[in-house]
């Protein structure tokens, strides 16, 4: 079974340890190795690359290591692919650049 890891419990996307497809389901493993979920993918996620591990509304603040690192540009559903296409920086919206704005 494909594995992810959550680093911290404040954390709503997990790192993938390998490559995964659609339909396949994810252990997702605390530090401690204990599994805290097991989501199914609703696409294909690359190795080393985030998933959501809770449904995100557009404007959420995405979580990882603790930490506050964007915010979602779209909705995103639990299994997802979590990357530079439905997540900004929460300093500088870049959604701006890309509709020709800034």
């Amino acid at each position: 079974m494909a594995k992810a890891i959550q680093i911290d419990e404040r954390d709503n996307v997990a790192t993938v340890t390998s490559d995964v497809g659609v339909g396949e389901v994810v252990e997702v493993l605390s530090p401690e190795g204990e599994v805290l979920t097991s989501p199914e993918m609703k696409g294909e996620v690359s190795f080393g690359h985030k998933i959501a591990l809770k449904s995100l509304e557009k404007g959420d603040e995405v979580v990882k290591y603790g930490e506050v690192i964007g915010v979602a540009s779209k909705s995103i559903g639990v299994g997802v692919w979590v990357h530079t296409h439905n997540v900004e920086s929460a300093t500088v919206p870049t959604s701006a650049y890309a509709e020709g704005g800034a």
